[in-house]
């Protein structure tokens, strides 16, 4: 099992709540007019990564998310809203 060097814990697995933000930052995404590659370009990250945060694979860190918004002209609370807007 890899870990992390610097605390010998292993790293951290995306959960549900990760799941719903990337299914929230894909139908965003899309609304814009965004692909995946245009988004990644933006963020300073590979599309596969792009594709890895909508799948809820990999985590998004904050300041990414942060980024992320200000991209795609939402409020970073809309990545924590269910689809009748409220807080997941």
């Amino acid at each position: 099992m890899r870990t992390n060097n610097m605390t010998n814990e292993a790293p951290r697995k995306a959960n549900l709540i990760d799941e719903q933000i990337g299914q929230r930052f894909r139908l965003r995404r899309t609304a814009v007019g965004l692909t995946q590659a245009d988004l990644a370009k933006l963020l300073g990250v590979t599309f596969q990564q792009i594709q890895k945060y909508e799948r809820g694979i990999n985590r998004i860190s904050a300041s990414r998310l942060y980024e992320a918004a200000k991209h795609l002209d939402i409020s970073i609370s809309y990545f924590f809203e269910s689809g009748d807007g409220d807080l997941i």
